[in-house]
């Protein structure tokens, strides 16, 4: 099995950022005995999104994917994720959970009262939409998830957040 790392993020792209996954996950890798055997650098565009997860689940690879599952209107990856794999985008029960839980852990960590039903608590629901059959990847930073979806054969596409903070405990 090949092993891919899809970096998705204009900032990226445009220099405002410099990349910081692919040498970690090297590393990674390597302490596993395994390697690298592609990347691809993506801007936050839907249709190059879509197309590029669309061979990541049909390569049999295992894909590790990093960036655009926050709320945020240029975070496209669930989204794509789903009409790659030609699934529905559904909000999975177990994320929506730990990000009630999340938002609770703020409100006390803030001293306000815990308001489930604002409407920017409603907003970060997004965040557990997947597509559907997905597993979720566990985040100890903030308890939002990432998720994983098969491919083909034994292949699996793993998204996590473009943030190394939460990117690298989750991988």
């Amino acid at each position: 099995m090949k092993v891919g790392l899809i970096i998705i993020g204009d900032e990226i792209l445009s220099g405002k950022r410099q990349d910081k996954h692919m040498s970690t996950f090297i590393q990674l890798l390597a302490a596993r005995g395994m390697q690298l055997d592609w990347a691809k650098y993506l801007a936050e565009d839907p249709a190059q999104i879509t197309e590029h997860l669309r061979q990541a689940f049909a390569s049999g690879d295992l894909v590790i994917s990093c960036g655009g599952i926050g709320a945020t209107p240029d975070d496209h990856t669930r989204r794509c994720a789903a009409s790659a794999s030609g699934k529905a985008l559904v909000l999975s029960d177990a994320a929506r959970d730990l990000i009630q839980e999340r938002i609770l852990d703020v409100a006390r960590e803030q001293g306000l009262p815990y308001e489930p039903e604002r409407p920017d608590n409603l907003h970060r629901l997004q965040m557990g939409m997947f597509p559907e059959g997905s597993a979720l990847i566990p985040n100890p930073y903030n308890k939002i998830p990432g998720f994983s979806y098969p491919g083909v054969g034994q292949g699996w596409v793993h998204f996590v957040p473009g943030f190394p903070v939460m990117a690298w405990p989750m991988v």
